[in-house]
């Protein structure tokens, strides 16, 4: 795998309408019990209209075939006369992203449910690209396992639509000894070495792309690092050290084996440490703290 590629995780490189079609009416549900009272008062049941979704900052699109989603679970007769932006382009501020025609009242109805979702999924893919712009094509920018429980696929999605990729999809998808784990099995030695017996003797891993039948293990310090280079671990992940000792460690790994960089790092940190050259830098903050891009709905009648 090169620098900048996705990984080949289990995630898929687009959705299917199965990873987001119960969850949108999940969300219909939460947002129109007891009915659409404002527009049923206010607008003719029989009357269509035209919405414009519209980017109202820089952004990276992710997530408009979930928010058609909503208005269709609502009007099954709405009809995307353009779609002028795709997940994974860059929109400017003010331009319309796609105009879609139906029903005025379903339109209204969805507003919010589709808006939440294109925002917040396009915030996720607008940050990753700026971590993989400033990483440059020197590391692959990966996400983790620290999404919003139940939006895992979306947010995942998310992130590769701006450019990274991901790392375990779940708990099952990949290999990763911890500080627990080793705690746990008495030393990181033994810990890989269990890990390695049992990959030998089940198919633990199904699916995990670039994970699949490799030991990745957490290390903590540079005696780990070279502790985890006797065990002949496949990944070593350098967790929350100083940049000297990443420097170091990256030297007594390359060549070796492959590293990935881990534990408070923000976009300021992204330049320094690609530079070191690691494998991998994996950002927790790309899902878990990724501010909602902003977008609008204008609804205009059809006469």
């Amino acid at each position: 795998m090169t620098a900048g590629t996705p990984a080949a995780g289990v995630a898929r490189t687009r959705l299917n309408v199965s990873d987001y079609r119960d969850l949108v009416c999940r969300a219909l549900a939460e947002d129109l019990e007891g009915g659409d009272v404002t527009t049923v008062a206010t607008v003719p049941d029989d009357l269509r209209a035209r919405g414009q979704i519209r980017a109202k900052q820089p952004c990276v699109l992710a997530g408009l075939d979930v928010a058609l989603e909503v208005f269709r679970q609502l009007d099954p007769e709405v009809v995307v006369r353009e779609a002028r932006r795709a997940d994974g382009d860059s929109c400017t501020r003010g331009e319309v992203v796609a105009i879609l025609e139906g029903r005025a009242a379903a339109l209204l109805g969805g507003e919010r449910t589709a808006l939440n979702v294109l925002q917040h999924l396009s915030g996720i893919a607008t940050g990753a690209r700026r971590y993989v712009e400033a990483a440059a094509n020197r590391t692959i920018i990966l996400d983790t396992r620290k999404t919003t429980p139940t939006l895992r696929a979306l947010e995942k999605y998310a992130v590769r639509a701006g450019g990274g990729a991901n790392h375990r999809y779940g708990l099952g998808h990949g290999v990763l000894i911890k500080d627990n784990h080793i705690r746990m099995a008495g030393s990181l030695t033994e810990a890989v070495r269990r890990a390695r017996a049992a990959l030998r003797q089940h198919a633990l891993v199904a699916n995990a792309g670039h994970l699949a039948n490799r030991v990745e293990v957490e290390v903590q310090s540079l005696a780990e690092v070279d502790e985890a280079l006797a065990a002949e671990a496949d990944i070593i992940l350098l967790d929350n050290l100083s940049l000297a000792d990443v420097a170091e460690a990256i030297s007594r790994c390359r060549g070796r084996v492959e590293t990935e960089i881990s534990g408070g790092v923000t976009l300021d940190h992204i330049p320094d440490l690609a530079a070191l050259g690691p494998t991998y830098i994996s950002v927790g903050a790309l899902t878990h703290s990724a501010p909602a891009a902003d977008l609008s709905f204008d609804v205009t009648p059809l006469r």
